[in-house]
């Protein structure tokens, strides 16, 4: 059953106010209903009324009480809303002293060290979340009470813990309470989100390479583990993508260029075998080689949709340096690297059938993102093939659009008939002219034949999709 939280709070100042909105949102995301003013008091209905409500309804398992000092402060001198609100907590928290649906919250401190708290709750267990360090330890703490899943469970009599039964040897992603602290320091302006991205970025490709081959793995059974893998990565995926999604938006700049055009070198190193394997097959990284192409084309959907078009002309025009090179390998390597194909997923995907292209089928099976949808993803690869195109030695095979339909059309590009938009299709290109891209793109058609490209047959021409005929068109 999904928990129903009612959040208690005093609109202290604005970043206070911030604070509170951030954390329940990211209470949503952990699956959690919440219930709070801003979203559910509207218009014309009595505040109290509400208040009263939702600490008594049944159907709220839980309320929390994000106290700061004007908190702790009105709730005692039952001044305002707090105070108000504060008199139907207390009387429900001392009439009812062995239940644990009340969660306090110290969000502050005193200069002594003691948390800024009403009398009527000083007595009861509270959590710590004055500082972004302090939530970054505290919010798994938090969930479990709300999950009423504590960390430690007495086990049946006769009956060894849960952990000891399982076979899983794939450790929890770490990287979900470091995206936490680097979220908080990149909305509060802190000095250290460097510090705290790195740690966010190293704890990402810690869990990836924790899921890469080590040993010969069993034939008959691997395509179902290379499937497994990409699924396990997908978290991964999505934890990357946030940071991009914020920081490109948040904070753009040197500073975010530098660390995610890092980080893609870091990202495309697992694609090769761990240093420490003497011998081994490229097949055995299969699952990485996806989850690289894969989290590179949402890469580039999110830099679109932040409008972060310097970032993606770094991102598709520099050289990337190969982490630790193997072999005969080139030092240096070209956004084209990203790419990937399987030859093992069309068996345990849609077995009895052929797929024009198993890689595409497992990005649009992964596809369930709300704010980056299959068809953001679609156009990420278009613009991947265009920037292919406009290079004398690019090449790139946008197999995603095996799945754009006669009527599909893509925003960014049906915009740049606009001149005011294709301004922004010139600063990923570099090219300021529509006549000189289109002419630049048709050598680069020709070059990769694309024309006789007779298996891929979307239902229109990339031509058309990249609406290449009407680019700058309109003033």
């Amino acid at each position: 059953m999904t928990p129903k939280v009612f959040i208690s709070y005093s609109w202290s100042s604005p970043g206070h106010q911030a604070l509170i909105r951030g954390w329940a949102e990211q209470l949503s995301g952990d699956g959690i209903d919440v219930v709070m003013d801003i979203y559910d008091l509207k218009e014309g209905q009595d505040k109290y009324a509400f208040m009263e409500r939702m600490v008594t309804d049944p159907t709220v398992s839980h309320v929390v009480i994000f106290s700061d000092k004007v908190y702790a402060e009105k709730a005692d001198a039952r001044k305002a809303g707090v105070g108000t609100e504060s008199q139907i907590i207390s009387k429900e928290v001392y009439d009812k002293v062995g239940q644990s649906k009340f969660i306090p919250i110290a969000c502050e401190f005193s200069d002594q060290g003691e948390p800024y708290l009403p009398i009527f709750l000083k007595s009861r267990i509270w959590i710590d979340f004055s500082s972004p360090e302090a939530v970054n330890q505290n919010w798994e703490r938090l969930l479990r009470a709300i999950y009423g899943r504590p960390v430690f469970e007495k086990p049946a009599l006769g009956k060894p813990p849960a952990y000891i039964l399982s076979d899983s040897k794939i450790p929890p992603s770490p990287a979900i309470s470091k995206f936490n602290a680097l979220r908080q320091a990149i909305l509060q302006g802190s000095t250290g989100v460097s510090v705290f991205r790195r740690q966010f970025l190293e704890a990402c490709l810690t869990y990836a390479d924790s899921l890469r081959v080590r040993a010969t793995p069993q034939e008959e059974t691997f395509a179902q583990k290379v499937l497994d893998d990409c699924t396990k990565l997908k978290l991964v995926r999505d934890h990357i993508i946030d940071w991009v999604l914020l920081e490109s938006e948040a904070l753009p700049g040197d500073a975010f260029n530098n660390a995610l055009l890092n980080f893609l070198e870091h990202l495309a190193g697992l694609k090769d075998r761990p240093a420490e394997l003497g011998s081994w097959n490229n097949s055995w990284f299969e699952a990485h080689a996806l989850f690289v192409y894969e989290t590179f084309l949402y890469i580039i959907a999110a830099l679109l949709k932040t409008q972060s078009y310097s970032t993606l002309h770094e991102v598709f025009t520099s050289q990337y340096l190969l982490p630790e090179p193997v072999g005969g390998q080139e030092t240096f390597f070209r956004y084209e690297s990203f790419h990937a194909t399987s030859r093992l997923l069309e068996e345990v995907l849609a077995p009895g059938k052929r797929l024009k292209s198993a890689a595409a089928e497992l990005i649009r099976k992964h596809a369930d993102r709300l704010d980056l949808p299959f068809k953001a993803v679609m156009e990420s690869d278009l613009l991947a093939f265009l920037m292919a195109l406009i290079r004398p030695d690019g090449w790139w095979f946008p197999q995603t659009l095996y799945y754009a339909l006669y009527n599909y059309q893509f925003p960014f590009f049906l915009r740049a008939a606009q001149h005011k938009h294709f301004k922004n299709l010139v600063k990923i290109t570099g090219i300021t002219s529509a006549e000189e891209l289109k002419k630049t793109a048709l050598d680069g058609y020709k070059r990769l034949d694309v024309i006789h490209w007779y298996d891929f047959n979307p239902g229109r021409s990339l031509w058309e999709l990249l609406n290449m005929e009407k680019l700058d068109s309109i003033q």
